[in-house]
């Protein structure tokens, strides 16, 4: 069993619903090497999950994460940061391999890690409270997983303004930048969250796993776009998707994700 990490999955495994992974490290959610696995573990459950249609990472009305447990790190010597960094890394970006559509739903603060493992989602929604950084510079330290991301995110002028002086941006800050997508009071964070993700309830779920690989592959999205696209032709969902859209047009389709 999870400490501090749980999951809220879809109460009937017939019908796709919303899933919710909450963070709960009290007082600050910091994370360490437990935290990071278990968040892992717990977006790994989701993926294989054929009941989720969405998934929301959230902590709580307080906080996301207020970024690296520094006590742990400030025991690592350099051959033990290398044995974990490489695990501690994709657990950073478990989010991007969770092929259903994913949202952090981010209050107070969201600094460090807790932001690398945010920018792994496809949205991020945040109170107008919010506090988001990358400060490891000011510990020695660089981001284990978040700099390539951030850089695509928000550009690479950008990206190294925010992780050389490790200064923390509001949400107005943060929107301008493009490091978030909505802006919400901080009471309707979550709310916003559990709507953004609905709408994906009766979405073809095979196709936006396919339109998410394609995102994912980067450099390579141009064949992996080939791949996926010619790949759907032998799913059930396109074969109705296509025939119901000529026939009756868009939002006819129900889709079971076959």
């Amino acid at each position: 069993m999870a400490e501090f990490v749980t999951i809220e999955l879809p109460a009937e495994p017939t019908t796709r619903g919303v899933a919710l992974l909450r963070i709960d490290r009290p007082p600050m959610n910091l994370v360490d090497a437990q935290l990071a696995r278990e968040v892992a573990a717990a977006a790994a459950t989701v993926a294989e999950h054929p009941g989720v249609a969405a998934l929301i990472v959230y902590g709580d009305e307080r906080v996301f994460s207020a970024g690296d447990e520094m006590r742990e790190l400030a025991e690592l010597d350099a051959g033990q940061a290398a044995a974990m960094a490489a695990d501690l890394q994709a657990a950073l970006g478990c989010l991007t391999r969770v092929p259903q559509p994913t949202v952090a739903a981010i209050t107070g603060y969201c600094l460090g890690a807790g932001l690398e493992l945010a920018l792994g989602a496809d949205h991020r929604i945040v109170g107008d409270n919010v506090k988001l950084g990358l400060p490891q510079i000011k510990a020695g330290l660089i981001p284990l997983s978040g700099i390539r991301r951030l850089s695509l995110l928000i550009g690479a002028s950008r990206a190294k303004d925010l992780v050389y002086t490790g200064r923390l941006v509001d949400a107005e800050e943060a929107a301008a930048l493009g490091l978030v997508d909505e802006v919400v009071p901080p009471d309707d964070v979550l709310t916003a969250a559990r709507t953004w993700a609905a709408q994906f309830v009766t979405a073809a779920p095979r196709a936006l796993a396919a339109a998410k690989a394609v995102f994912e592959a980067g450099p390579h999205g141009h064949s992996a776009a080939v791949a996926e696209w010619s790949a759907l032709f032998d799913t059930d969902d396109t074969r109705v998707g296509t025939r119901t859209y000529a026939a009756e047009g868009p939002n006819s389709a129900i889709f079971t994700g076959r």
